[in-house]
């Protein structure tokens, strides 16, 4: 039997950060370098430990609700035309992990200026001192050149920010930032490649860990963030994750393995935030080109989630779903013996979901046609043929635990506002 994972929340946090740096290369680092230096202003304030921590963890997952390439993009900005929209998601999206809590409504209103006063309030609701620490350290970021010598732009980004005194920023805020400025270190910090380590060492989120029942909760959040891209995708890792953790209970597998495995199906598809939404969108038949991006998703998972050492299990089972039996998957070409049952069951739960999925472009597969292709892919030796007799023999269970988990996560998914929502 698998042994429980007990894994270090910030090592997660980390992971989701390098995941959501795949979207695009022009933000990488971004997310730790803004809470490197919201982490810095609100020590410099006095602030206590637990509103450090805080901000340190908001800063790292700040624009997860800019989900799309473009959002990501605008939102490098120095005030991006519609910052609020993405705001509101991040806020909706993070609020759902328990753990989360309490950071949401600082990622809610960070991109709230302070308008001499007026920003103490946002909407009716009260805006935290630390959004707007938060809002302040974003602006520092996204005018920090990290690939060009950094003591030399600290001049023009101090007189940048602080020309946004009582407008942009509250003034007492850019006192601390100008007295932190000062320091050589901190600006070697923010664009140091040692930022993760930097970060590490000065939080307490390293002690803490996730048991089965938490990292469950938070590779949750990570699906979202991974298939709300596209109404196309919405609620296909769900579909797998739920796929999955039913096959392994037929194969006989212990319970904590078939939550585990439930995780990596929630994981699976990491490594599709680096491949740009309009090929993810595309309901016509791919380009080489295209098909080439696409074959990297499973390698990007797995190089994302080799960073957590403690899943390396979860990280083999998730990232070998595109490998076949005969040897002919991708991307490392593993054959039967070399692939675990765990990664055998993914991918065929990834396919069954794929086929019978409901998509925007397409209805699922009727069930006499989707048996044929799981039958056609398993004589080919694309497919483990007994797990997919064993599928075949419980299609009726199997397929209802994927359309409860995938109903749900859609309906989640609409009530978000779906791609009207994510698109404004």
């Amino acid at each position: 039997m698998t042994q429980e994972p007990r894994i270090p929340l910030f090592e997660m946090i980390m992971c989701l950060s390098n995941a959501m740096d795949l979207v695009s290369p022009h933000v990488v680092d971004h997310h730790k370098r803004v809470a490197y230096i919201a982490a810095s202003i609100a020590a410099e304030m006095g602030l206590s430990e637990a509103e450090q921590e805080d901000i340190l963890m908001a800063g790292i997952v700040h624009d997860i609700g800019a989900i799309s390439l473009k959002d990501r993009l605008d939102g490098l900005r120095f005030e991006s035309e519609h910052p609020h929209a993405h705001a509101e998601l991040g806020y909706r999206l993070i609020r759902s992990f328990e753990t989360f809590a309490r950071i949401a409504p600082i990622i809610r209103f960070h991109h709230v200026p302070w308008e001499r006063g007026k920003g103490a309030r946002f909407r009716g609701e009260r805006v935290p001192i630390v959004s707007h620490i938060l809002h302040l350290s974003d602006r520092i970021a996204v005018l920090i050149n990290p690939k060009k010598e950094v003591l030399g732009q600290a001049k023009g980004v101090i007189e940048i920010v602080t020309g946004g005194a009582e407008v942009l920023f509250i003034p007492e805020l850019l006192d601390s930032f100008v007295t932190l400025a000062k320091k050589e270190y901190f600006w070697f910090d923010a664009v140091s490649s040692f930022i993760g380590k930097i970060l590490k060492d000065r939080t307490k989120l390293a002690t803490i860990e996730l048991n089965l029942e938490g990292l469950l909760g938070l590779t949750k959040l990570f699906s979202k963030i991974i298939d709300f891209r596209s109404g196309f995708t919405a609620s296909h890792s769900s579909g797998v994750a739920a796929s999955a953790e039913a096959l392994a209970g037929m194969v006989g597998l212990p319970l904590q393995d078939c939550g585990m495995i439930r995780i990596a199906g929630y994981l699976h598809d990491l490594g599709k935030l680096a491949v740009p939404a309009e090929i993810l969108e595309k309901p016509g038949r791919l380009t080489k080109e295209e098909n080439n991006i696409i074959k990297n998703h499973p390698y990007h998972t797995y190089r994302t989630l080799e960073t957590v050492k403690d899943l390396g299990k979860i990280k083999v089972w998730a990232s070998l779903h595109h490998e076949c039996m005969n040897g002919k998957g991708y991307p490392f070409h593993f054959e039967a013996a070399d692939i675990p049952l765990q990664s055998r069951i993914m991918a065929v739960a990834d396919v069954f979901t794929a086929i019978t999925e409901d998509r925007p472009y397409r209805s699922g597969m009727s069930r006499s046609d989707a048996l044929w292709t799981l039958r056609q892919k398993a004589a080919n030796g694309e497919l483990d043929p007994d797990l997919v007799a064993l599928l075949i023999f419980h299609y009726d269970s199997i397929n209802d635990a994927r359309l409860e988990a995938q109903t749900s996560e859609y309906r989640e998914y609409r009530e978000f506002g779906g791609e009207a929502y994510l698109t404004n």
